[in-house]
């Protein structure tokens, strides 16, 4: 008597046939079969973090020599406010002293017209 061949039928051999066919698979390839897929993962992840990693330091590196820039425009900014507080400061300083002096004329001058007009009225109150 022939056996029909149907699906079940089919199903069944598989499952049976299987198992062992899995086991000799894994026998013959050791422990790949399971690790191959993670191990492949894993160069994928490290490539990609180092990848990342290259991409931070150069954009590390153009934001270091961007805030240089910066820091050097700054810097030439604050060089050429305190250059014109400094000749600011020489015009000061040379104008209080050429005031000084006309204050210094005038004292002398006051000084002198007092002591003149003190001396004359004292020569006029002598000779009276």
């Amino acid at each position: 008597m022939e056996q029909q061949i149907t699906p079940e039928y089919i199903k069944q051999l598989v499952y049976s046939i299987l198992p062992e066919v899995l086991a000799q698979y894994k026998e013959e390839k050791g422990k790949d079969i399971s690790l191959n897929p993670l191990l492949e993962r894993l160069i994928r992840l490290e490539e990609e973090l180092k990848a990342l990693r290259i991409e931070m330091n150069i954009r590390f590196e153009a934001q270091r020599k961007e805030s240089e820039a910066r820091f050097e425009a700054i810097n030439a900014r604050f060089e050429a406010v305190l250059a014109e507080q400094r000749a600011l400061r020489e015009e000061m300083n040379a104008r209080f002293e050429a005031m000084d002096k006309r204050l210094s004329f005038l004292q002398w001058l006051i000084g002198i017209g007092i002591a003149f007009l003190g001396g004359l009225i004292t020569l006029l109150n002598f000779f009276k």
